[in-house]
């Protein structure tokens, strides 16, 4: 699978987690070397500076860094797409211009938090940081963390806009959906790993993952049955994958489960986070690691 017209950002992303020593500090060798694990098991694009990604806790240098080092080693192969959300517009702006100038491939856009704009807001915001850059762009569409959503009539008029080009979509509304895909023409991805399959079957492209972490090439295979038009195997295929899904955006904090798992699979470093967001327990661990053994991840659940 690659980027299309129709694709215009791959089928499988993940929003990747940001690599951080123990003392905090970002690990940017550490996030190289996982975009191009994630890239060598059935990614086609990656999403850098998200939620998952600590955006909110991570700054300015870090995030260009971060950008830039992952384009290096893998954007020949893969879309490298960049958080661009904040509640501040001009703020958004600016790091939209940023991840343009190290190299990024497309930005992601979410809806203003917090501060509760309306519906005009959240179009002049929109179109202030898509107007910032030649990259296209990826509407984020998740109230559970927001609170505001895109409207219809907001969205068909963002559609318009020659670099809005798809949606993420974290709503769970399979009907809305439905009807925004057909009416406004624009790429649907589903944000949510264990909706998937219903986003798929009205009309979706795709998925911006969690769980990718861990499931490239089995999310991928997924979605290559589905475009081979083999539903049945794509619905046996993905029900295998449903304890893992489970196991990272079961607890309502992916972004930790992520780097934990990751860390427990050697695949980064450890699972530093930073404030407000704090290590797991040591039942979380334990937890985790049995979830993973169970999987077929690790081999083993002791330490």
């Amino acid at each position: 699978m690659s980027h299309t017209p129709s694709r215009p950002f791959g089928a499988l992303l993940t929003a990747m987690v940001t690599p951080m020593r123990a003392d905090g500090t970002v690990d940017i060798e550490a996030g190289a070397r996982l975009a191009t694990h994630l890239v060598d098991h059935g990614h086609d694009g990656l999403v850098l500076n998200g939620t998952t990604g600590e955006a909110p806790t991570t700054h300015a240098p870090e995030k260009a860094e971060l950008i830039r080092a992952v384009v290096e080693a893998v954007g020949d192969r893969a879309v490298v797409v960049a958080g661009a959300g904040s509640n501040d517009t001009a703020h958004a702006v600016r790091m939209a211009e940023q991840a343009a100038e190290v190299g990024a491939h497309g930005l992601l856009v979410v809806t203003p938090y917090y501060s509760r704009p309306s519906q005009e807001g959240v179009y002049c915001h929109t179109v202030a940081v898509a107007d910032a850059t030649d990259l296209p762009v990826m509407l984020y569409d998740v109230p559970g963390r927001t609170v505001v959503r895109y409207e219809p009539a907001t969205l068909d008029r963002l559609a318009a806009h020659p670099r809005i080009v798809a949606v993420k979509d974290a709503t769970g509304d399979v009907q809305s959906a439905l009807r925004s895909i057909d009416r406004t023409g624009l790429a649907w991805y589903a944000g949510d790993d264990g909706m998937l399959l219903p986003f798929l079957s009205v009309g979706a492209v795709g998925i911006v993952s969690m769980a990718g972490h861990l499931l490239g090439d089995e999310v991928a295979s997924v979605l290559r049955a589905w475009d081979r038009g083999e539903v049945s195997l794509a619905r046996q295929e993905f029900a295998t994958l449903l304890p893992t899904i489970d196991l990272i955006c079961g607890s309502g904090n992916g972004a930790l489960r992520s780097k934990l798992a990751l860390a427990l699979l050697g695949l980064i470093p450890g699972a530093t986070m930073r404030l407000p967001q704090v290590p797991a327990d040591e039942d979380e661990v334990a937890a985790v690691r049995a979830a993973l053994v169970t999987a077929g991840h690790l081999v083993s659940a002791k330490v």
